[in-house]
């Protein structure tokens, strides 16, 4: 095991990630089931798309492991590739809290579109499927923390090797999304362009530059 000052810390945030995993699979084990193969898979998104709630808990506690597993691997690739970073849990929580209110954000603004031009059904489904592969990514996420965390295997291919797989599930999302409403974006293709660049590309820009600035 690596002798990190923060290891405390990381240990208790991935255990924390951990503990909502597994309350998700105790409260629907059949569903996570489901989920785990949801790659290469459609049968979880046919079957649960159908079964959407105003609060899903399964997807609320895989959401919490999201948050907080992205943010301790923003942390290392940060402190890894642009300048080394002295662990400070207040800031590190600001961090958890900025990841958390961007997705969230987005998830609002996107449902607000849906209701201002009246696809709320289309909307709903598309995040349905997005949601899902985002949260499948946490599951990545961790994993890779766990090998940054407790193993000697060089940090930088960890990282790199996570964020190459981490971006080849969420392209077979959006190949699954696309394809599943390809009839809909066909027609509205320049729309659909405006959209990734508005709500998919830039709050990831708008995330990276307010690290940055905290950190200068």
């Amino acid at each position: 095991m690596r002798n990190y000052i923060t290891h405390e810390w990381f240990t208790i945030f991935t255990i924390i990630g951990l503990f909502t995993i597994a309350v998700a699979k105790y409260l629907n084990s059949l569903r996570f089931k489901d989920f785990m193969y949801v790659i290469g898979n459609s049968k979880y998104l046919k079957i649960y798309s159908k079964e959407r709630k105003k609060i899903d808990l399964f997807d609320s506690f895989l959401f919490i492991n999201l948050s907080l597993s992205l943010s301790v691997f923003i942390y290392f690739a940060y402190s890894t590739f642009i300048e080394p970073l002295n662990f400070e849990l207040i800031s590190f929580l600001k961090l958890v809290f900025l990841v958390f209110s961007i997705i969230i954000t987005k998830i609002v603004l996107e449902r607000l579109i849906g209701s201002l031009f009246e696809i709320d059904s289309l909307i709903t489904n598309y995040l349905f499927q997005k949601t899902t592969f985002k949260n499948f990514s946490g599951i990545l996420f961790l994993v890779a923390n766990l090998f940054l965390l407790y193993t000697d295997i060089n940090i930088s291919i960890v990282l790199i090797s996570a964020f190459i797989t981490v971006c080849l599930v969420n392209v077979i999302g959006f190949i699954s999304s696309f394809k599943t409403h390809q009839k809909t974006i066909n027609p509205n293709f320049l729309y659909f362009l405006l959209y990734l660049c508005a709500l998919e590309i830039s709050p990831y820009i708008l995330l990276y530059k307010l690290i940055r600035e905290y950190n200068a």
